[in-house]
């Protein structure tokens, strides 16, 4: 059974709009959160600083539910793929059991010094394979 990661999300008030609910915009900062957490425990990197870093080629999400500001909320995240390039980032915001916002991203190695994208490093390979879903 593959593993995942779950970050806890603190939620701010300037995060709720007219709604009363919590905006999309800030709910993908909230799976940006989740992807700096995974990059750092799984993978010990920030992806900030360092020459290779992992770039977003691609995301897409479906709002399944609204998330309120006094919902206890963690984005959980796993992966989906993995390729000579790139994986692809499989991510939920939950209330408990239930998916409120459900994430793909397609994440591609890239090297800032040439500006190409390059093969992930099979030791970055090893570690994600642990978060692979079936």
């Amino acid at each position: 059974m593959a593993e995942y990661l779950i970050t806890p999300v603190q939620k701010r008030f300037s995060d709720v709009d007219s709604f009363m609910h919590v905006n999309n915009i800030w709910q993908q900062s909230y799976f940006d959160m989740g992807k700096t957490d995974f990059y750092t425990k799984v993978l010990g990197i920030t992806g900030v600083f360092d020459k290779l870093r992992i770039i977003t080629a691609s995301t897409h999400t479906d709002y399944l539910g609204q998330v309120r500001l006094t919902d206890d909320i963690v984005v959980k995240t796993d992966v989906s793929r993995i390729g000579n390039k790139s994986m692809t980032l499989h991510q939920c915001i939950m209330l408990g059991d239930k998916i409120l916002t459900e994430s793909s991203s397609v994440m591609v190695a890239f090297d800032f010094e040439t500006q190409q994208t390059v093969p992930m490093p099979e030791e970055w390979k090893l570690k994600l394979s642990a978060y692979l879903t079936e």
